[in-house]
Parts: structure tokens; C-alpha cells; sequence
């Protein structure tokens, strides 16, 4: 049961998230980001709104006026052709003395200094102390014209502290209770390092004293509990003790209390959170900062939840405290999530969701909605729950939101906030600052437009201030929804026929009657003879189908460009049919009237092109074309061809024109050159173009102007090749080959090969030489000695000397027989 209940609450909550929008109506200050109008950018707003007076053209935007001048409108042009922009106006002949153009206006109140103060200065009422500036602002508001002010915020030192502890009873949260009978002392001990002025109170909640939520036995609505366990009786909401700087008696009071029960898990902690908020003189809440602390272990019951006991009425937000108990609990249904961002707001208290890790996701999503709240992890026996108030109060301190009341119908606002350390943020972000430290000062700058005339005219009263704040800034806003010159208007002037009152400089027509003096019935204006008499002749449309005709005379329609009008008695003329040169009307030179250009001195043609002054054909040599040629409207016609540029200074092709040039090709291109320091600077008289080949460059028999093809070396023996020419629009091109033709270097290789290969072969040569001069000098010397040898005469006789080798010995014994 427990599971699907919890479901079904993150499933509600899921729900609520969806239909906030649909809840506007109950957050008239819920802080929201407006975008400032944006008017047509097709048409001109001033002549596109087709103003009958002088009211609803300043109504159209911030840059329209209108034209009291009685002598301002041309023949044939309406009324609402006095409304146009400013610089129109005057441009079209309208005196600016005569142009109602009214401004807005800002004018500060109230704007007392934000207050410095240290903590244990001077002892400072809480109304004394203030955070925001200007408190009271006076606005007075043109139509599509913003006024900007600055709001500056400044978190006080030793601000005081309201804080409401309300805490879940039920029988789950047993343990809670034990912890929290001591917490008045000790938190009261940890609050002073924040502030000296603390006050402190306690309230509790267990359910809807009926069925399903609880056992409606007898037994059980005395003792809820089960077994010996003994519990007080069930109840809604009961405050135990007002805000108080006594936190000896928290301790005391919530030690007396006793848990309760119930039978399903969500709680009804929504009703207590509504009586505590708006029930605030019988809590006791102070003009200071008022912190709620929300402690409880289960989720929580919200609207339409209280039909499964019967109960059908949605909660009126109001207080039923009744002995300090909730008394309707049986007779309203649960708060919306709207309704209680709603009361929470209004009250200015921040709420901390204390509560266990289990239903961390739910009330994570239910802070999304609620501004100015946080979300803590309490313990299982809410042990931390004073670190847990502390971190949660600095981080709600730490971040500062704006939020406005309603805006009337029409008035739009933006927030642009400058933070610490010089983050600016506009948009969503722009009314909030993060990370703000206690003596921190950051400014908003906040712009309120309206866009045409709010409330009829009548004033009205916003607020701006900081979420969690009491301090707040009152803005009356005044509009602009008429002129200083309708305040003055004849009534029945004779001006009109006594049909209208003469005002701003034209008749303003009563009902029934029009025409420009208000001449005509209304009855009589679609007649044959009035018709006739708006047409040239009979061959032609009435008012030359550019116009109406209006009690006999033809009022021209206006177009969306608030630079082109017609004219004339039949409509039969405009400011923009005339001829145009170089895409502008009358080239610029003049002005076009009734379909013709009127040139402007020293202009002539129908375009206004032609230029009558020789200033620009004169050369530096004070001859007009440099005696090459005539000026034709301001232009040289060169009557040698060869000659070209704006005086025929130039030729192309003669020459001396390649080495002119030489130095400024070869620097724009390579980066080299005489002039690579000085290129920008001196070489940019010429447009270059790269290409990749000489096949590329323009040729001379191809072009429709002269080209001279240049040739030119380098520092380095490089050559680069280029083109120069003049265009017919006399700019000067280059056209080069982007890279450089360079001789090729030897090749080292082959070089040291050869000469290795050379030493190599002349080693052999020179050892096959000595090796055929050994062998033919060998040869030499054997036949020498052949020869010699040949021709040599041996002596035969013994040598005396001589001694054979041979000894023969002799047995005596023998006989020679065998």
C-alpha cells in the first residue's frame, strides 16, 4: 500500500508540473522573464497603424510623431499621413517645433541608501534596515519606449531571522521527536554566529481527521496507536508555540508533545504549511527574513486527494485557527502546489524540506516548484537536523531572485543582473544573482515597456522585490496615450463645419460625418457626382486606383515604405516611378516629383546621372582627361585607345610599365623584394590575382582591354611572370603565376659518382700500364739471356779439383761364383 501510494504522489507531483501553466492565475508573482514587443520589421509601424489623430500615432510606436503644422499635407494625402517617423517628418517639411512626439519619463520617490551595518553595531528595528534601492519609483510610459532603472540588493549583516519548525507527528517519526525536543537551545546557540535576533517556533501535523486518512473508532481516535503504546489523538494542524527568542521553552513545550498515527502513508503536511503561512499574526511572523522548516519521513497529500474522504470544497487559503488548532481540515480539501507557491510568496517565507533519503525525488521535483525553498537529507532519527537548517539557510541566503506582481495587459518587463566578479546574465537568468556573501552588492537593470495605450489610460501600481524579502519596490505606472495639442482642440469648430473639433492641426470628425473638414455625411459619400469628380477624366479610375474618394475628394492610400507617397488631386503622381541609376532613385542626385526626376545642382538627365562638373575629369596636370580624351557627365572618354583610367593617365602597354610594377608584384605575391617592409602600404593600388600557370594569365587577343605581359627576374636568378591591365571599371589587375621559375641546381650525386668512378677507372688504367710495361720489359730481358745464352763457348776440360762421388769397393773373398 505504502508503494502505490508513494506512485501515486510522484505521479501527482509529475502531473502538477504539466498544469502549472494552466495555474498563472494563482501566481501573480511568480517571477517571469518578458520579452520586450517586436514590432513589424517589413513595414513602417507609424504609417502601417493609418492614425486618425494624434492619439493613436504616438500609440503605434516610440519613433512616430505627428504633424500639427495645418499646411503640412500635400493635395490629395490623408490624414494619417501626419503620422510618421521623426526624421520622416522633418525631412518631408514639418518644422520639429510642430511634431507631437511626447517621452516618457522616470522619476525615483523613495531611495533611501541600502544600510551597512556590522554585526554588534547599532541596534537596528527590523523596518530600519534596508536591502534594496530605490523603494518607490514614478514611471510614465510612451508606447513601445522601455525606461530602464537600477535595483541594487545588498544582503545586511545581522538581519533578523524568523524560523517556524513544523514537523511531521505521525507514528513513523517517533524517533524524530526525541531528537528534536532539545533542538531550541542548540539551535539558538548555532544561529547566533548568523544573527543576534532569532526567534524560533513550533508547529505539528499528522492527517484529515476522517476516514480513509485515519480510524474513525472511538478507540483509535483516542489511542491510534497499536498494542501499549500510548499516542495522542489524531489531529490536522496544531502551532505549539508562537515564534519565540526563548528557546527554553521550545525545549519544554516540545518535549510535552506526544507522536499520533495514522493509516496511510502521505501525510497532510499541506494544510499545515497553508495555516502556518497564512495565519501569520497568530505565529507571530516579523517583517524579517521567516524560514519554514518541513520535517517528515512520508510524501505528501495535494489537491483533489481530499475527495476520497468526501471532501469536494478546494482549500480557500484562508486561517482557521482555532485554540491554535486547524478547524477545517474535514471541510477543505488539500492546497494545490499553485496555491501554496501562491500564499508562500505572498508571506515571503522560505521553506526547508527536511526529510528522509527515501522521499529525497519527490520533494526534490516539489523545490522545482516552489521558489526560494530547499531540500535536506534528514537521518534516520533526525540527528543532523540542525546542520542540515544551517546549510540550507546559507544556500537560500546565497542566491537572490526578483519577482514582480501582475503586469497590467500590454506592459511587458526585462531583467539584466550584474553579480559578483562582473557576470552579467539577461534573459531567464537575468533577475537572479548566485554566490552572494553577507555585505555583497549586486545591481539589476530593469526595463518596463508598454505597447499601446494599458488600462485606458489609467495608472497603475507593480511591485519588484527579492523572493524571501519583505522589502519591496513599488513602481506607478502612468501612460502616454494621447498629445499636449489634443487637450487644446475647438470643440464644433467652424474649422469642421461645426461637424468636428479642430485638433493637432487637422478636423477630427464626429460620428456620421467625413471629408477633411468634415463637409460630408457619411450617408452622401459613395455618390456618381462625387466619384466623378475624383476621377482626371473619364478615360481614368477613380483617384488613379491609388486613392479613395472621400466626399468628392481623393485621399491617396499610403504605402508601407514611409519614403514613397502619392499625390495630386487625382492621386495621379508618386515620389518613387521616377527613372534610378546605380539602384537609387534619381541616382541619388535629386529628388522624384509627380514621376519625374528634379536633379540636383550640376546634375542633369532623367536618372540625375549625368554629373555637370569637370572636377573629376581634371588631371594633375590641370587638363581635363590629360588632354586624351573628353569629359562626358563627369567621366573620361579616352580617345586614344592605348590611354585608360579615370583622366587617361594610364597606358598599360607602353613601356616601362613591367619594372613600374615590378617591385609591388613581387612583394604581394613572394614577400620578397625592395618593398616587403612597405607592401601594405605602397603596393595596394592594384587588385592581384594568382594563378597557376603561365597557360592561365589573360591574353592579349582575349581581353577586352590592353594587357602587357611582364617578365622579370629576381635576387636569387628567378624569374616571375605577370600580366598588367586596366578594366573597364578602370581598376588595375594583376594577374601573376603564383610560383617562381627558378635554374635548377647541379646534381651532386651523379657529380660524386663520376668523379669516384673517374679515380677508380684511372687507378686501373695506370696499374694496367705498369703491369704491360713490367711484362714487356720482362720479356725483353729473358730473350737477352737467351740470346745469351746461345751464343756462350763452354771449356770441356776437368776441373782439377774435381772428386767423383762414386767409390767403388771390391770383396776379396770373391770368387764371381753364384
Amino acid at each position: 500500500i505504502n508503494v502505490m501510494l508513494t506512485f501515486w504522489t510522484i505521479l501527482g507531483l509529475t502531473c502538477c508540473l504539466l498544469c502549472r501553466a494552466f495555474a498563472a492565475d494563482l501566481l501573480p508573482l511568480t517571477p517571469l522573464t518578458f520579452s520586450p514587443f517586436v514590432f513589424n520589421s517589413e513595414g513602417n509601424e507609424c504609417i502601417i497603424a493609418s492614425a486618425k489623430h494624434c492619439g493613436e500615432c504616438i500609440q503605434a510606436g516610440a519613433k512616430c510623431g505627428w504633424c500639427k503644422d495645418p499646411a503640412f499635407l500635400k493635395q490629395g494625402e490623408a490624414v494619417s499621413t501626419r503620422c510618421d517617423e521623426l526624421q520622416s517628418l522633418v525631412k518631408r517639411g514639418c518644422n520639429v517645433d510642430m511634431i507631437e512626439s511626447p517621452k516618457g519619463e522616470r522619476k525615483i520617490l523613495r531611495n533611501k541608501p541600502v544600510t551597512n551595518r556590522k554585526k554588534g553595531g547599532e541596534k537596528l528595528q527590523p523596518h530600519e534596515i534596508t536591502q534594496i534601492q530605490p523603494q518607490k519609483l514614478n514611471l510614465t510610459l510612451r508606447s513601445g519606449e522601455p525606461q530602464t532603472f537600477d535595483l541594487k540588493f545588498k544582503r545586511a549583516e545581522d538581519y533578523p531571522i524568523d524560523l517556524y519548525y513544523l514537523m511531521d507527528l505521525s507514528y513513523s517519526m517517533k524517533d524524530d521527536l526525541e531528537n528534536v525536543k532539545n533542538l531550541g537551545t542548540s539551535l539558538m546557540q548555532k544561529m547566533s554566529k548568523i544573527t543576534s535576533d532569532f526567534q524560533i517556533g513550533f508547529g505539528s501535523f499528522v492527517e484529515k481527521t476522517v476516514m480513509p486518512y485515519i480510524s474513525t473508532t472511538p478507540a483509535k481516535l483516542l489511542n491510534p496507536c497499536t498494542g501499549d503504546q500510548n499516542c495522542t489523538s489524531p489531529f490536522s494542524y496544531r502551532n505549539v508555540l508562537n515564534l519565540t527568542s526563548d528557546g527554553k521553552q521550545f525545549n519544554t513545550l516540545v518535549g510535552q508533545q506526544q507522536i499520533s498515527g495514522n493509516l496511510d502513508s502521505p501525510e497532510g503536511g499541506f494544510d499545515a504549511i497553508m495555516q502556518v503561512a497564512v495565519c501569520g499574526n497568530l505565529i507571530g511572523w516579523r517583517d524579517v527574513t521567516r524560514l519554514l522548516v518541513f520535517s517528515t519521513d512520508a510524501g505528501f497529500h495535494f489537491a483533489g486527494d481530499g475527495k476520497l474522504g468526501g471532501i469536494v470544497l478546494p482549500n480557500d487559503g484562508k486561517c482557521h485557527l482555532e485554540d491554535n488548532v486547524y478547524t477545517m481540515s474535514h471541510y477543505y480539501d488539500y492546497p494545490s502546489i499553485a496555491h501554496l507557491v501562491q500564499k508562500l510568496s505572498d508571506n515571503n517565507i522560505q521553506t526547508i524540506f527536511a526529510v528522509t533519503e527515501e522521499f529525497q525525488p519527490v520533494y526534490q521535483e516539489l523545490k522545482n516548484l516552489i521558489p526560494k525553498s530547499a531540500v535536506g537529507t534528514l537521518s534516520a532519527n533526525s540527528s543532523n537536523v540542525i546542520n542540515l537548517i544551517i546549510d540550507a539557510y546559507n544556500s537560500l541566503s546565497s542566491e537572490v531572485i526578483l519577482e514582480n506582481s501582475k503586469l497590467p495587459s500590454g506592459v511587458t518587463i526585462t531583467y539584466t543582473s550584474r553579480c559578483k566578479n562582473g557576470v552579467v546574465n539577461g534573459g531567464e537568468n537575468g533577475r537572479k544573482c548566485s554566490n552572494i556573501s553577507i555585505g555583497d552588492e549586486v545591481t539589476f537593470s530593469i526595463s518596463v515597456t508598454s505597447k499601446g495605450c494599458p488600462n485606458e489610460g489609467m495608472s497603475d501600481t507593480i511591485k519588484i522585490k527579492p523572493l524571501g524579502f519583505t522589502e519591496e519596490l513599488e513602481i506607478t505606472l502612468n501612460f502616454i496615450c494621447g498629445c499636449d495639442c489634443q487637450k487644446v482642440g475647438i470643440n464644433k469648430s467652424p474649422l469642421c463645419h461645426s461637424n468636428g473639433t479642430y485638433e493637432c492641426g487637422d478636423c477630427r470628425c464626429e460620428d456620421g460625418h467625413v471629408g477633411r473638414e468634415c463637409e460630408c455625411s457619411s450617408n452622401d459619400v459613395a455618390t456618381e457626382d462625387m466619384d466623378r469628380t475624383c476621377r482626371k477624366d473619364n478615360t481614368t479610375d477613380i483617384c488613379s486606383n491609388s486613392g479613395d474618394c472621400v466626399c468628392g475628394t481623393c485621399e491617396c492610400k499610403n504605402r508601407d515604405n514611409p519614403e514613397e507617397r502619392y499625390s495630386g488631386q487625382f492621386c495621379e503622381c508618386d515620389n518613387f516611378s521616377c527613372d534610378r541609376s546605380g539602384n537609387k532613385l534619381c541616382g541619388g542626385h535629386g529628388r522624384c516629383e509627380c514621376r519625374v526626376c528634379v536633379c540636383d545642382l550640376m546634375w542633369a538627365g532623367s536618372a540625375c546621372d549625368c554629373s555637370l562638373d569637370n572636377t573629376t575629369c581634371m588631371a594633375s596636370n590641370k587638363q581635363i582627361c590629360n588632354g586624351r580624351g573628353t569629359c562626358d557627365c563627369g567621366i573620361c572618354k579616352c580617345t586614344d585607345p592605348k590611354f585608360q583610367g579615370p583622366t587617361c593617365e594610364i597606358c598599360p602597354t607602353c613601356p616601362g610599365v613591367c619594372t613600374e610594377h615590378k617591385e609591388c608584384v613581387q612583394c604581394r605575391t613572394f614577400g620578397t623584394g625592395e618593398k616587403k617592409d612597405t607592401c601594405e602600404k605602397d603596393c595596394s593600388y592594384f587588385t592581384l590575382i594568382k594563378v597557376k600557370d603561365r597557360d592561365k594569365l589573360p591574353q592579349p587577343n582575349d581581353a577586352a582591354y590592353p594587357v602587357m605581359h611582364c617578365k622579370e627576374r629576381d635576387a636569387n636568378d628567378c624569374w616571375f611572370y605577370y600580366t598588367y591591365a586596366v578594366n573597364n571599371n578602370t581598376v588595375k589587375e594583376v594577374h601573376v603565376v603564383d610560383s617562381l621559375d627558378c635554374p635548377a641546381g647541379p646534381d651532386i650525386i651523379p657529380i660524386v659518382a663520376g668523379v669516384v668512378a673517374g679515380i677508380v677507372l684511372i687507378g686501373l688504367a695506370l696499374l694496367l700500364i705498369w703491369k704491360l710495361l713490367m711484362i714487356i720489359h720482362d720479356r725483353r730481358e729473358f730473350a737477352k739471356f737467351e740470346k745469351e745464352k746461345m751464343n756462350a763457348k763452354w771449356d770441356t776440360g776437368e776441373n782439377p779439383i774435381y772428386k767423383s762421388a762414386v767409390t767403388t769397393v771390391v770383396n776379396p773373398k770373391y770368387e764371381g761364383k753364384c
